[in-house]
């Protein structure tokens, strides 16, 4: 037992939640986002940063809380919810969207703007044979990259921000969102960071245990205060991009998120920088390709007792991810929007109610909850995604509907006639 945390211990590991959550994919979000926001900058960031570094940190900090495994949080609905919703993570952060998303951000950035001509097909399938070798044989190549990659793409981005903002590209322009805090909030699902914390969030406790910290209290206060060094991190990364694409509204309005990315490396950094951006986004996306195959390819393996052996299993993973790159970026975002919209509110509720579970007297409370976020969820997306009139006029009457967040008054009201129950149970 340790008494005091190490402060290199805390940076360590720090360090660790800032690579987990800072996806090579997740920079072509900020620029573009704060393109939109405009004039409005400081409320976006502010957004985004609640939900694309605020809540999965809350996440890791729950699944430590639950001793490192977040399905012991999804048996308070059932075992079989806990075994959906773990797998449904599972494949949005892996083959259905997130691994797709690394491999077109490689085409779009690290190869197109220099051989416009050249086939995705071809390249995007030379990744996926690439990552389905590094995957399944057990070299030691990535974990070097990775060592030396990382801080080689900060120092590139920390350049790019840093000359981007002595010297603006244009002027800032007035947002193009109606409502700039609610529409930064639903940006920041697209990192898809809150449901990589509950998945992996057990590497971090087992990383803090490995260091000597068995007790819980300890374990939560070295998450808590390595989470700072995380938030710090991020907070530079997706501010400094929110602010360079904050002065690229007299851009081509139809300009894509990796074409924004790739024109304010250009502008900034020249044809060099854009050359060394490219190469270290590319190495940077196959690693993290790499890492969640291989999750992947293990978790289903598991999951089947060995029915899909883990090469087979990442053999077809990057055969269904390699279908899904060929989308192109944009594609895959716009895909996954939907999804993200059903699966977020889902575990911002479980995450809410690990904090806050001394005082749910019954599982029963997580089972109405959950089901009741998850069904408004789907409803608004239904009705919105494929223009069902009666669903949509019905979500609107529900508060906060306009601002894309119908659960979170009926799942508040739940939870309070439950806890007004117990109380009158308690009394009598």
């Amino acid at each position: 037992m340790k008494k005091d945390t190490s402060i290199k211990d805390m940076i360590i590991i720090g360090f660790a939640l800032f690579a987990m959550f800072f996806g090579s994919g997740n920079l072509i979000f900020p620029p573009y986002l704060g393109r939109m926001v405009g004039d409005q900058y400081w409320i976006g960031l502010i957004g985004f940063m609640i939900m694309g570094v605020g809540l999965p940190l809350l996440g890791v900090m729950a699944t430590a809380k639950v001793g490192g495994d977040f399905r012991v949080v999804g048996n308070h609905v059932s075992s079989l919810f806990s075994a959906i919703l773990i797998t449904s993570l599972m494949l949005t952060i892996g083959p259905f969207f997130a691994i797709p998303r690394t491999a077109a951000t490689t085409y779009e950035i690290g190869i197109k703007p220099f051989f416009e001509n050249i086939n995705p097909v071809a390249i995007i399938g030379i990744y996926f044979l690439i990552n389905t070798f590094l995957v399944i044989s057990p070299i030691s190549i990535v974990d070097l990259i990775g060592k030396f990659l990382t801080p080689i793409l900060l120092v590139t981005l920390v350049t790019l921000i840093v000359r981007g903002s002595i010297s603006p590209l244009g002027p800032v322009t007035e947002t193009t969102l109606d409502n700039v805090f609610a529409d930064s909030l639903i940006e920041g699902y697209q990192t898809m960071d809150a449901l990589a914390a509950v998945c992996f969030g057990g590497m971090i406790v087992h990383t803090i245990k490995s260091k000597g910290y068995n007790e819980p209290k300890e374990i939560i206060t070295l998450t808590l205060k390595s989470s700072l060094v995380a938030i710090i991190g991020l907070g530079i990364i997706y501010g400094g991009l929110m602010y360079l694409g904050m002065y690229t509204g007299h851009m081509n309005e139809t300009i894509e998120k990796t074409a924004l990315v790739v024109s304010l490396a250009h502008q900034i950094l020249g044809k060099t920088g854009s050359v060394f951006l490219a190469i270290s986004v590319s190495l940077a996306c196959l690693t993290t390709s790499i890492g969640l195959t291989a999750t992947g390819a293990e978790y289903f393996s598991d999951l089947t007792k060995g029915k899909l052996p883990y090469w087979l299993g990442a053999i077809l993973i990057s055969i269904v991810s390699m279908g899904i790159a060929l989308m192109g970026v944009d594609r895959i975002v716009g895909i996954t929007l939907p999804v993200l919209k059903i699966l977020y509110p889902v575990i911002i509720v479980l995450i809410g109610f690990t904090f806050v579970d001394q005082w749910i007297a019954s599982d029963r409370v997580y089972q109405i909850a959950v089901y009741t976020t998850l069904a408004i969820s789907l409803f608004d997306v239904m009705g919105q995604t494929l223009g069902i009139i009666p669903l949509q006029k019905i979500i609107r009457l529900i508060p906060l509907s306009s601002m894309g967040f119908p659960w979170v008054v009926p799942v508040l009201v739940v939870f309070m006639v439950y806890k007004l129950a117990d109380l009158k149970q308690v009394r009598e």
